[in-house]
């Protein structure tokens, strides 16, 4: 059933996770009146100036794209109302929406969270929810006001989280729901007029800050499960590294083993790349990166002399 009237809509993301859904917004029969995404900043190794991924995205299809340091500005405030919006989608913006800018749309801010609110509340949800050993998580439709994403539920999807999830494949699938179910709720504001939304329990919610390369620093002493998740978690940033024979190692990618043994945490215990963690529990490295050199699977690390076996 097509729309009679398309939602004048404006968009505000940055990363690539928010660009799924702009892909979408940009097929549907809402029109998009401009985009809002974080400044260009430097990025890799020539620290070399470059637009967001969703910049990129609203200069290649002609669409007005905004970029302010902050949203605080009167000025801004009213170059933002004055575009006549019916609703602004926001999409892992990363700058905080003052009461103002709120306000300012027809129908308000929906945000597209990546968590089953309100399990994951901030700014790494997906990673969090992997890292904990959440059985799933999903994305959440939500009306924004004040509060870190404290604003009523419009609409939750939900997705299993396997033993194989890292933070890149579930970010990827999460991406997709999000951009198919905004369009939903959108076509939906559009034929009736409003939303039907629920608050949140505030007592069930967990607050998942920002991540920092710090966060990715392994513990031996810890389960072979814990750890599993962590690299699952912190796959592909900030990653996590491990001391090894007083060696500083990445771990790229490792898989449980069921075996429980006598030893120290933190000892390679055979050629197949059993590690020994903590309670007994067993961790079998797969793909490990030595400081300064590539990438590479347990036993090129084992035959380049980059880690060895102990004994028991």
């Amino acid at each position: 059933m097509r729309l009679r009237v398309g939602l004048r809509i404006g968009f505000m993301g940055t990363p690539d996770f928010a660009c799924e859904a702009l892909a979408a917004l940009h097929e549907s029969d809402h029109d998009i009146i401009c985009v809002y995404s974080q400044p260009p900043r430097p990025k890799g190794r020539g620290h070399k100036v470059q637009n967001s991924s969703v910049h990129k995205f609203a200069r290649s299809h002609d669409i007005p794209v905004f970029h302010p340091q902050n949203l605080k500005s009167k000025d801004v405030q009213a170059e933002f109302a004055a575009h006549n919006l019916d609703v602004a989608i926001v999409a892992a913006y990363g700058l905080i929406l003052p009461q103002a800018v709120l306000d300012a749309p027809r129908y308000g801010c929906l945000n597209i969270h990546g968590s089953l609110l309100p399990r994951w509340r901030g700014a790494s949800p997906i990673q969090h929810a992997i890292w904990k050993g959440d059985s799933e998580t999903g994305v959440t439709i939500m009306q924004m006001e004040a509060g870190l994403d404290t604003g009523p539920m419009i609409v939750k999807e939900a997705l299993p989280i396997t033993g194989e999830a890292t933070a890149a494949s579930l970010h990827d699938e999460l991406a997709a729901l999000g951009g198919r179910m905004i369009i939903d709720v959108l076509d939906s504001l559009a034929r009736d007029g409003n939303v039907v939304a629920q608050p949140q329990d505030d007592a069930q919610s967990n607050y998942a800050p920002l991540l920092k390369k710090s966060d990715g620093a392994i513990n031996w002493s810890d389960s072979a499960a814990d750890i599993d998740r962590q690299i699952r978690a912190l796959n592909p940033w900030p990653g996590t590294t491990g001391t090894l024979d007083g060696a500083h190692f990445k771990i790229i990618n490792a898989t449980l083993r069921p075996e429980i043994i006598k030893a120290a945490p933190g000892r390679i215990i055979n050629k197949n790349g059993d590690i020994s963690c903590g309670g007994g529990s067993v961790l079998r490295l797969l793909t490990i990166q030595p400081e300064g050199k590539r990438a590479m699977d347990f036993a090129s690390g084992l035959n380049g002399g980059y880690v060895q076996v102990e004994k028991l």
